[in-house]
């Protein structure tokens, strides 16, 4: 789905890219004083874009409001949809295991973030793990944000975390790798008054 939504985010910004620069290069072009082919919506610099007998020309036509609505709302469907679809997190919900004897297993991918969380948060200083796994099921990878007592020093963090938590998620899933983001934030405290 991500390669597939990568692809249309592409041709689409493309095409319509393309259109912009092309409709306005030859809008610019006939506005500066070049004469346009016949065919071209402009005939001079002077010209509108519609003239009022183009605007009015299908308004007695009973098929023409109802095209131009369901036209408009199938183009709204769709911006809403390629909007949604870039919007949303792709979570993965399970990660295919190895097992070794051809056949393979499925690991909720829930059960494995919810271990890796549990797993970060027991670690010295972190005081909270959220873990969000992303990726394809054969090859998973993980987005780890951890929240950080002030006292503890980052690098410290993230290598307890790299030698710990996530090694032990990768062996016990049999993963040949585990790649990981990692976010780290620090805890702010209020202030409190020592009497």
């Amino acid at each position: 789905m991500r390669a597939v939504l990568r692809v249309v985010n592409r041709v689409l910004l493309g095409l319509i890219g393309l259109v912009l620069v092309v409709v306005g290069g030859a809008v610019l072009a006939v506005g500066l004083g070049a004469n346009p082919p016949s065919w071209w919506i402009h005939d001079s610099r002077h010209d509108v874009l519609l003239d009022t007998a183009e605007r009015t020309r299908w308004r007695d036509a009973g098929w023409w409001w109802p095209t131009v609505l369901g036209v408009l709302a199938l183009l709204v469907l769709l911006a809403l949809w390629w909007l949604v679809a870039n919007l949303r997190r792709h979570r993965l919900t399970e990660v295919l295991i190895d097992t070794g004897d051809g056949e393979g297993a499925l690991l909720r991918g829930r059960a494995l973030e919810g271990v890796l969380a549990d797993e970060a948060t027991r670690l010295d200083g972190v005081s909270q793990a959220h873990v969000h796994l992303t990726g394809r099921r054969d090859a998973p990878e993980t987005r780890v944000r951890l929240l950080l007592e002030p006292h503890v020093d980052p690098g410290t963090a993230l290598s307890h975390l790299t030698t710990e938590a996530l090694t032990h998620a990768r062996n016990s899933a049999g993963l040949e790798s585990l790649p990981a983001e990692v976010r780290m934030k620090a805890v702010k405290h209020r202030a409190e008054r020592v009497s």
